[in-house]
C-alpha cells in the first residue's frame, strides 16, 4: 500500500466518501431521468419509442464500455482514469442539460454512459486496494454495496424532486455538483495505482463485445414490434454471434480485455449474472412502477418520488443487518432468499388496479423489494472480487458493473416488449387506464420470473462454504501517491 495511505489511515474514509458519491451518481443516473421522462417527453417531443432510449443509451454505452474502462483503469493509472471520467461525465451532463431536440438528449445520455464507463471500474479498483483486507475492507464494502443498492431508487427520488420544483433539465445539471466533489476529492484522498508489468490493448475483443452487447440490446428493444420480427431476430443473433467471435478472441490473446479465468470461476459467474438480473429489476421494473404512479395514480413528479421511498429505506435499514450476517452465515442464503423476497414484490404489485391505493398495493411490494435488494447487493460487492488478482481488479470491477447495467439494459427492452404487447402497440395516449394498468402488471410479473431465476442461479452455482466464498485477503501492490 502507498506510504501516503500508511502514514494518513483517515484518509482512506475520505477516499470511501469520495468513490461513494462517484458510484451514487454513476448509478442514479440510469434513473434519474426516468420520473422526468414524461416532461421530457412532452418538451422535445419524443416518441414512446424514443423515450425508452433516454433510458437505454446511458445504460447500454456505460455496460458495453466498461471492460475497456477497466483496463484502461488498470493500465494507465485508476486515479488518472478517474479524474479524466469525472471530467467527461459533467461535460455531457451539461450538454443533455441544454438539449433542444430529442436526438441531443439520447446522444448526451450516451455520452455520460461512455465517461461512467472509465468512472465506475476505476472507483471499485481503488475501494479494493485503498482497503485490502480485514474488518476495513468489509465495512468499506458494506458502505459502497449500500449505495450501489439504493442508487436507482436515490435517482428516482431526486428526478422527481428537481422535476416538480425546478426543471426536468436540472436532472442532468445537478450530476456538475457530484463531478465537483469528485474532482476535489480524488485530488486529495486517492492514491494512484496501476497494474504493473507490460499492458497491451485488445483491440479486437474491445470491438466485438461492444458492438456484440450493442446489436444485443438494440434487438431485444426492436422486440415491442414483436419477437418474430426479422430486424429483432437479426440484431439478437448478430449479438449473439459477436459475443461467441469476442469468447474465442479471448481465449487466444496474450492479454485480453476481459480474462477468462474472471467469469469462469463458478460462483463469480453466478454473482455477474444475479448481478444482471439486479439490474434488470432496478433500471427497468422501476421505471414502469414510476409511470403507473403518474399516468395511473396522477401523482406529480416529486409525490411519485417520494412514493418510491419505501426501496431505499427498507434496503438501508436492512443493509447493516445483512453486512453483520455475511460473516455468520456466508452469502449463498442471502443469494438464495434475497431475490426470492424482491420476487414475492414484484408478484404482490403486478395486483396493481387503475383505482387501488398506494399504501395498499404499492408500498409494501416496494418495502419487500428494498429488504430482498439488500441480501443481494451486499454479498455481491464481496463475491464479484473474490480471489482476484491485483492485476485484474480494475477489470473484474468493471465486469461486476457491466452486468448490472446489461442487465438493466436488456430487462427495460424485455420489459418495454410487455408492455408493448400488451397495449397492441399503441401510444400512451390512446390507451385507458385500465388498460395501462394491466400492462405494468404484466411487467412486474416477469420481473419476478427474472428474480425467480436469479434464485436458481445462486443455488446452482454460488456453492461451497462461507469461509470458500468469503473474498481472499490479499494486500495489493499500490503505486506511489
Amino acid at each position: 500500500m502507498s506510504s501516503s495511505l500508511r502514514a494518513h489511515p483517515r484518509s482512506r474514509w475520505w477516499a470511501l466518501i469520495v468513490i461513494s458519491l462517484t458510484q451514487l451518481v454513476v448509478v442514479l443516473d440510469g434513473t434519474i431521468v426516468s420520473i422526468a421522462l414524461p416532461r421530457a417527453q412532452a418538451s422535445l417531443g419524443l416518441s414512446d419509442g424514443q423515450r425508452q432510449w433516454v433510458v437505454t443509451a446511458y445504460a447500454l454505452a456505460f455496460g458495453a464500455l466498461l471492460l475497456f474502462g477497466g483496463r484502461l483503469a488498470d493500465y494507465i493509472g485508476r486515479k488518472r482514469i478517474f479524474m479524466i471520467g469525472m471530467i467527461g461525465f459533467g461535460a455531457a451532463s451539461l450538454y443533455g442539460g441544454f438539449a433542444q431536440q430529442g436526438w441531443e438528449l439520447i446522444l448526451a445520455r450516451g455520452l455520460q454512459g461512455v465517461f461512467a464507463a472509465l468512472l465506475a471500474p476505476a472507483a471499485l479498483a481503488l475501494l479494493t486496494v485503498t482497503f485490502p483486507s480485514g474488518r476495513d475492507r468489509n465495512t468499506a464494502f458494506a458502505v459502497f454495496g449500500t449505495v450501489a443498492g439504493t442508487g436507482a431508487a436515490v435517482g428516482l427520488l431526486l428526478g422527481g424532486l428537481l422535476t416538480e420544483f425546478a426543471d426536468w433539465r436540472w436532472c442532468l445539471f445537478v450530476n456538475l455538483f457530484f463531478v465537483a466533489i469528485g474532482l476535489i476529492g480524488g485530488a486529495l484522498f486517492l492514491a494512484e495505482s496501476k497494474a504493473e508489468g507490460e499492458n497491451r490493448y485488445d483491440v479486437w475483443g474491445t470491438i466485438t463485445v461492444t458492438l456484440g452487447l450493442g446489436a444485443l440490446v438494440y434487438g431485444f428493444s426492436l422486440a415491442e414490434h414483436g419477437w418474430g420480427d426479422p430486424l429483432t431476430i437479426t440484431f439478437v443473433v448478430l449479438g449473439v454471434v459477436l459475443l461467441a467471435v469476442f469468447v474465442w478472441i479471448e481465449s487466444r490473446v496474450a492479454q485480453p480485455l476481459l480474462p477468462l479465468r474472471i467469469v469462469a470461476d463458478r460462483v463469480r459467474g453466478g454473482a455477474f449474472l444475479i448481478q444482471g438480473v439486479a439490474g434488470a429489476i432496478m433500471i427497468g421494473a422501476t421505471m414502469y412502477l414510476t409511470f403507473h404512479l403518474q399516468f395511473v395514480l396522477g401523482m406529480g413528479a416529486f409525490h411519485a418520488g417520494i412514493a418510491t421511498l419505501p426501496l431505499p429505506i427498507a434496503t438501508m435499514v436492512i443493509a447493516p443487518i445483512a453486512t453483520r450476517l455475511l460473516p455468520v452465515i456466508g452469502p449463498r442464503p442471502m443469494l438464495i432468499v434475497g431475490p426470492l423476497l424482491a420476487a414475492g414484490g414484484m408478484i404482490y404489485l403486478s395486483g396493481i388496479t387503475p383505482d387501488g391505493s398506494y399504501f395498499l398495493q404499492v408500498a409494501p411490494a416496494l418495502v419487500a423489494l428494498g429488504v430482498g435488494m439488500a441480501f443481494i447487493f451486499i454479498p455481491l460487492q464481496n463475491l464479484a472480487l473474490t480471489g482476484v488478482a491485483p492485476h485484474d481488479a480494475g477489470v473484474a470491477s468493471a465486469m461486476a458493473n457491466s452486468a448490472m447495467q446489461i442487465g438493466g439494459s436488456i430487462g427495460l427492452s424485455v420489459f418495454t416488449a410487455v408492455y408493448a404487447a400488451s397495449v397492441g402497440g399503441r401510444a400512451q395516449t390512446d390507451v385507458t387506464p385500465t388498460q395501462l394498468t394491466d400492462a405494468y402488471g404484466w411487467t412486474f410479473v416477469v420481473a419476478a420470473i427474472f428474480m425467480v431465476a436469479a434464485s436458481l442461479i445462486a443455488i446452482l452455482l454460488v456453492r461451497g462454504t462461507k469461509e470458500e466464498l468469503m473474498p481472499a485477503q490479499v494486500e495489493p501492490t499500490v503505486a506511489a501517491h
